[in-house]
């Protein structure tokens, strides 16, 4: 035991993760389905159809089984992670635990490891405390913090994504100087590729920076070695994806294409509440991702970044000036991580393809923004000499976030910072509880108040709320049914764009789910 805690002191990453785990263990049920999860996770549990010798030789084996309830929908999301996890999270079902709440588990563990190639990464550039206390503050981000429980899509690609690019790098500096471990870390480096490839189909651009430093490492050599291992590394990635997403046994590149350019284009046309204004996902401004970039971090966050990225380049201006020499290797690499944030953010200004649901899906390019938050960090532990004052400057720099996770419990992910006055100042402006996990809340505190057969209407997607409803509930969605509605039913809606203002606006509230003064779904009953 004492052992084991002097190794935690040594590696205080490893106390980090633990401590996370432990808080983990302790949260992971008060999390609510998100609107996205019981499909996902009935295409992780259809997935086993595809890996059956039995069903292959069964003579009628239809791959578009293993797809689950939404196959149209959900093949040409690459099940990687669900692949990875689903083990998992049987277990802990066996142990006793709903499948929400073990998948809830599941995804929080797995974004431990995203931390873990934070910081190993970030370890590149900048001592071991300003690389901790970069993973501690990434670590306690309100947005991520939330995300990480109920988002099975965003945070394990940018586990992946991030994992990817660290990897490769490193098998990169192995392949250039022919060290002996250079073939485990190209199998480690394609099979983060791999999978994040088949989680989603960006997952390449990050083999593209690999490939970019990798022309760096190698410029001028002769060697086809090198070139041999990094083909090498290529194939196993598209095997490692190839594998794990059934959709491309059919056809490899045609459908791998094919997702690439529906994914490109993103054709969905959900309303989207963004500066008091309602809007389809379509029609938003340019500013929306930059704007939800500022407002949905910690306050210190972005001018903590602006501040990292200063003295990175003053950094390596001080080292030639003294020296007459720059470390290139370090310059490129670091260069190649502002090239995967500018480059994303460029798409998305450009091109303007349809947003929603805030930064979620743009998850993956925050990795850049905290390897640069390291040098402010570096910069703290080099200038402040007492080992109490630069901890306390950091903790004043990480209690924004603490204070949202505490503050929000479960619902983090609503988190807006105070530039716009908080939670309560977005509400209404813009969305909270888009993912409407909310519904758990307000369900179990209905089941408690109910003795007697009644009727719940759901404004929206009513199959989270039956999962929590108890048998005396009878679920019913309101769309298609509102004629049905009768005196003594009860109606759940959330605040989702707004809607609980306008549905059945003069029943009276009987249930509220709020943290503050921001509502997330209500309960009223017909009078």
């Amino acid at each position: 035991m004492k052992s084991a805690l002097k190794k935690l002191l040594k590696k205080p990453i490893l106390l980090l993760i633990a401590v996370n785990i432990v808080i983990g263990l302790f949260v992971f049920r008060d999390y609510g389905l998100s609107w996205d999860e019981p499909l996902y996770y009935d295409y992780g549990d259809a997935l086993g159809y595809a890996y059956s010798p039995k069903e292959w030789f069964s003579g009628h084996f239809d791959l578009y089984n293993s797809y689950g309830a939404s196959g149209d929908d959900h093949k040409t999301r690459g099940p990687a992670y669900l692949f990875l996890a689903r083990s998992f999270v049987y277990g802990l079902n066996a142990l006793g635990s709903d499948k929400a709440s073990a998948w809830h588990l599941v995804n929080f563990l797995f974004f431990q490891l995203g931390i873990y190639f934070l910081y190993r990464f970030a370890k590149r550039w900048v001592g071991k405390p300003a690389a901790f206390f970069t993973a501690v503050f990434f670590s306690y981000q309100p947005l991520l913090w939330g995300h990480a429980f109920i988002n099975p899509k965003d945070p394990p690609f940018l586990t992946f994504f991030l994992a990817s690019v660290c990897l490769g790098f490193e098998m990169v500096d192995s392949i250039a100087q022919d060290a002996k471990d250079r073939t485990k870390k190209i199998l480690l480096a394609s099979f983060f590729l791999g999978i994040g490839t088949s989680i989603r189909v960006l997952g390449p651009f990050a083999g593209l920076l690999v490939f970019i430093y990798f022309l760096y490492k190698l410029r001028g050599t002769k060697n086809p070695r090198p070139w041999k291992s990094f083909i090498g590394y290529g194939a196993l990635a598209v095997g490692f994806m190839f594998v794990t997403w059934p959709y491309l046994w059919e056809d490899p590149v045609r459908n791998f294409f094919h997702v690439f350019q529906f994914m490109s284009d993103n054709p969905t046309n959900l309303s989207i509440l963004f500066d008091g204004n309602v809007l389809r996902a379509s029609e938003l401004p340019r500013r929306y991702l930059p704007t939800m970039l500022t407002i949905t971090l910690t306050e210190p966050t972005l001018p903590l970044f602006i501040v990292g990225i200063l003295l990175a380049v003053l950094n390596y201006f001080k080292e030639r000036s003294s020296n007459g020499e720059t470390q290139w290797d370090e310059l490129v690499s670091l260069a190649l991580i502002l090239l995967w944030l500018i480059t994303l953010l460029a798409y998305v200004l450009v091109r303007k393809p349809a947003m929603y649901d805030g930064i979620r899906h743009f998850l993956f390019i925050l990795p850049p923004l905290f390897i640069f938050i390291g040098f402010a960090f570096q910069f703290i532990v080099d200038r402040i000499p007492s080992t109490w004052l630069r901890t306390g400057l950091v903790l004043l720099i990480i209690l924004p976030g603490i204070n949202g996770i505490v503050r929000l419990h479960p619902y983090e992910y609503t988190y807006y910072n105070s530039f716009v006055g908080g939670t309560d100042g977005a509400f209404r402006d813009y969305e909270t509880d888009y993912w409407l996990t909310c519904y758990k809340d307000a369900v179990e505190e209905l089941n408690d108040k109910t003795n007697r057969p009644i009727n719940l209407f759901v404004k929206r997607e009513a199959y989270i709320a039956e999962f929590y409803a108890n048998d005396l509930v009878n679920v019913q969605a309101l769309r298609g049914a509102v004629n049905e509605v009768r005196s003594g039913d009860y109606v759940l809606v959330n605040s989702r764009t707004n809607e609980d203002l306008s549905t059945f606006k003069e029943a009276p509230i009987v249930i509220e789910v709020k943290r503050g003064e921001a509502t997330f779904c209500i309960i009223r009953q017909i009078p």
